[in-house]
């Protein structure tokens, strides 16, 4: 009797513990992650998307080992002349999926601390408001090359 006490005890203490952790786990997803190739020094670049199979989130921070700064950008036509600017949030909604792609919204990583050789992997961490930290490896292609597949 006492052993089964102490296991129906063991066992509500688990599901109790588990629970706050299953509710705020929104189910955030990055997918596709890619960079292009650049020298130490200068501005990288990374393209990803964002699935959100829960509830709606919002990308708040990011950061990567591989540079001394990292910032959302997004790309708009201007008097026909492009120009980026840094965004210090994007919504994703629920159900939907973000993509950060070349001539669009796109991760910036400024002053690079070494050199993205193609063939290699940056790593970028995104902090979302309600996911928290997800880290994903961008794939470096050759600069100026397509998406990898």
């Amino acid at each position: 009797m006492i052993i089964a006490n102490r296991r129906a005890v063991a066992l509500a203490v688990l599901l109790f513990a588990a629970a706050p952790a299953i509710a705020q786990t929104p189910g955030v997803e990055i997918q596709n992650a890619w960079s292009r190739a650049a020298p130490a020094g200068r501005t990288g670049v990374v393209f990803l998307t964002i699935a959100d199979h829960g509830a709606p989130d919002r990308l708040i921070g990011i950061a990567s080992p591989d540079a001394e700064m990292a910032e959302l950008h997004e790309t708009t036509m201007d008097g026909g002349v492009m120009r980026m600017r840094p965004v210090a949030v994007l919504a994703v909604e629920a159900g939907k999926t973000v993509t950060l792609a070349p001539g669009g919204s796109h991760i910036m990583l400024m002053h690079l601390r070494r050199d993205l050789n193609e063939g290699d992997r940056v790593q970028v961490t995104l902090t979302f408001e309600k996911a928290g930290k997800i880290t994903v490896d961008a794939a470096v292609v050759k600069a100026g090359g397509p998406a990898p597949r």
